[in-house]
Protein backbone atom coordinates (compact mmCIF):
# COMPACT_ATOMS: atom_id res chain seq x y z
CA UNK A 1 0.00 0.00 0.00
CA UNK A 2 1.55 3.29 -0.86
CA UNK A 3 0.28 5.72 1.88
CA UNK A 4 2.04 8.40 -0.11
CA UNK A 5 2.83 9.34 -3.82
CA UNK A 6 5.02 12.53 -4.80
CA UNK A 7 3.34 13.08 -8.20
CA UNK A 8 -0.15 13.33 -6.71
CA UNK A 9 -1.31 16.87 -5.25
CA UNK A 10 -3.70 15.20 -3.10
CA UNK A 11 -1.75 14.09 -0.06
CA UNK A 12 -3.83 11.32 2.19
CA UNK A 13 -4.20 11.45 5.68
CA UNK A 14 -1.64 9.37 7.88
CA UNK A 15 -3.36 6.19 9.08
CA UNK A 16 -5.21 6.61 12.46
CA UNK A 17 -3.50 4.08 15.10
CA UNK A 18 -3.72 3.48 18.97
CA UNK A 19 -0.56 1.83 20.35
CA UNK A 20 1.18 1.25 23.68
CA UNK A 21 4.48 2.50 24.49
CA UNK A 22 6.55 2.13 27.71
CA UNK A 23 3.69 1.78 30.99
CA UNK A 24 1.36 0.78 28.12
CA UNK A 25 -0.30 4.70 28.03
CA UNK A 26 -2.31 4.25 24.57
CA UNK A 27 -1.22 6.59 21.83
CA UNK A 28 -2.75 7.56 18.58
CA UNK A 29 -2.15 10.28 15.97
CA UNK A 30 -4.72 12.27 16.69
CA UNK A 31 -2.63 13.06 20.04
CA UNK A 32 -0.35 14.88 18.13
CA UNK A 33 -3.27 17.18 15.66
CA UNK A 34 -2.08 20.62 14.89
CA UNK A 35 2.16 19.82 15.10
CA UNK A 36 3.87 17.69 12.46
CA UNK A 37 5.07 14.42 13.01
CA UNK A 38 7.90 11.66 12.52
CA UNK A 39 6.86 8.60 12.20
CA UNK A 40 9.57 6.15 11.73
CA UNK A 41 9.39 2.03 11.78
CA UNK A 42 12.42 0.18 12.89
CA UNK A 43 13.02 -3.75 12.96
CA UNK A 44 14.23 -3.87 16.85
CA UNK A 45 15.26 -2.06 19.89
CA UNK A 46 19.29 -2.20 20.71
CA UNK A 47 20.45 -3.26 18.04
CA UNK A 48 23.37 -1.04 15.12
CA UNK A 49 21.33 0.36 12.75
CA UNK A 50 18.03 0.96 15.01
CA UNK A 51 20.43 2.26 17.76
CA UNK A 52 21.75 4.54 14.92
CA UNK A 53 19.15 5.97 13.53
CA UNK A 54 17.55 6.47 16.76
CA UNK A 55 20.34 8.42 18.01
CA UNK A 56 20.61 9.92 15.23
CA UNK A 57 16.74 11.49 15.88
CA UNK A 58 18.05 11.71 19.56
CA UNK A 59 21.01 14.36 18.46
CA UNK A 60 18.58 16.23 16.07
CA UNK A 61 15.65 16.40 18.22
CA UNK A 62 16.07 20.54 19.15
CA UNK A 63 16.17 21.42 15.19
CA UNK A 64 13.00 18.89 15.27
CA UNK A 65 11.36 20.68 17.59
CA UNK A 66 11.87 24.20 16.32
CA UNK A 67 9.82 23.11 13.38
CA UNK A 68 7.30 22.20 15.62
CA UNK A 69 7.92 18.16 14.83
CA UNK A 70 7.32 15.58 16.85
CA UNK A 71 8.74 12.09 16.61
CA UNK A 72 7.95 8.70 17.09
CA UNK A 73 9.29 5.84 16.90
CA UNK A 74 7.76 2.34 16.28
CA UNK A 75 8.73 -1.69 16.26
CA UNK A 76 7.26 -4.75 17.40
CA UNK A 77 9.20 -4.54 20.22
CA UNK A 78 7.38 -4.75 23.64
CA UNK A 79 7.59 -1.69 26.48
CA UNK A 80 10.08 -3.45 28.44
CA UNK A 81 12.06 -3.45 25.34
CA UNK A 82 11.02 0.18 24.91
CA UNK A 83 11.81 0.84 28.46
CA UNK A 84 15.68 -0.04 27.81
CA UNK A 85 16.15 1.25 24.86
CA UNK A 86 15.56 4.48 25.89
CA UNK A 87 17.26 4.39 29.38
CA UNK A 88 20.48 3.16 27.51
CA UNK A 89 20.66 5.76 25.02
CA UNK A 90 18.82 8.62 26.50
CA UNK A 91 16.09 8.78 24.08
CA UNK A 92 13.75 12.08 24.51
CA UNK A 93 10.54 10.71 21.99
CA UNK A 94 8.03 8.05 21.82
CA UNK A 95 8.82 4.54 21.11
CA UNK A 96 5.77 2.93 20.24
CA UNK A 97 4.82 -1.22 20.68
CA UNK A 98 3.61 -2.76 17.58
CA UNK A 99 3.58 -5.91 18.40
CA UNK A 100 1.07 -7.65 15.84
CA UNK A 101 3.03 -5.45 13.09
CA UNK A 102 -0.74 -3.58 12.61
CA UNK A 103 0.05 -0.62 12.44
CA UNK A 104 3.14 -1.14 9.96
CA UNK A 105 0.78 -2.75 7.57
CA UNK A 106 -1.54 0.24 7.25
CA UNK A 107 1.65 2.12 6.54
CA UNK A 108 2.82 0.35 4.63
CA UNK A 109 5.96 -0.48 6.40
CA UNK A 110 5.19 -4.32 6.83
CA UNK A 111 5.28 -6.93 4.02
CA UNK A 112 7.37 -8.17 1.03
CA UNK A 113 11.56 -7.71 1.09
CA UNK A 114 14.63 -8.31 0.13
CA UNK A 115 17.45 -9.42 2.51
CA UNK A 116 20.71 -10.70 0.35
CA UNK A 117 19.00 -11.49 -2.36
CA UNK A 118 16.15 -13.69 -0.36
CA UNK A 119 12.19 -12.45 -0.49
CA UNK A 120 11.09 -12.52 2.98
CA UNK A 121 8.15 -11.33 4.93
CA UNK A 122 9.18 -8.18 7.70
CA UNK A 123 9.35 -4.80 9.04
CA UNK A 124 10.36 -2.53 5.81
CA UNK A 125 12.34 0.47 7.73
CA UNK A 126 10.01 3.05 6.30
CA UNK A 127 9.95 6.91 7.69
CA UNK A 128 6.64 9.04 7.26
CA UNK A 129 6.05 12.84 7.78
CA UNK A 130 2.74 13.51 8.81
CA UNK A 131 2.05 17.51 8.48
CA UNK A 132 0.08 19.45 11.12
CA UNK A 133 -3.05 18.84 8.77
CA UNK A 134 -2.79 15.33 9.47
CA UNK A 135 -1.56 14.34 5.92
CA UNK A 136 1.66 12.30 4.96
CA UNK A 137 3.98 14.90 2.91
CA UNK A 138 6.63 12.73 2.64
CA UNK A 139 7.72 9.17 2.58
CA UNK A 140 10.63 7.11 2.56
CA UNK A 141 10.39 3.35 2.29
CA UNK A 142 13.98 1.11 2.49
CA UNK A 143 15.52 3.64 4.31
CA UNK A 144 19.78 3.38 4.33
CA UNK A 145 20.24 4.62 8.29
CA UNK A 146 23.19 6.88 7.10
CA UNK A 147 22.38 10.58 5.87
CA UNK A 148 18.60 9.63 6.51
CA UNK A 149 17.40 11.95 9.64
CA UNK A 150 19.10 14.70 7.83
CA UNK A 151 16.99 14.28 5.28
CA UNK A 152 13.89 13.88 7.42
CA UNK A 153 14.83 17.17 8.99
CA UNK A 154 15.00 19.48 6.12
CA UNK A 155 11.70 18.45 4.77
CA UNK A 156 10.23 18.69 8.55
CA UNK A 157 11.64 22.30 8.26
CA UNK A 158 10.65 23.00 4.53
CA UNK A 159 7.23 22.15 6.31
CA UNK A 160 7.77 25.15 9.15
Amino acid sequence: MEVFDERRSDRKKGPHFHTARQGRQKHSLADFAGKNVVIYFYPKDDTPGCTREACGFRDARKDFEASDTVIIGISKDGAASHAKFIEKYGLPFLLLSDEGNKVAAKYGAFGEKKMYGITRTGLIRSTFLIGADGKVAKQWTNVKVDGHVEKVLAEAQALG
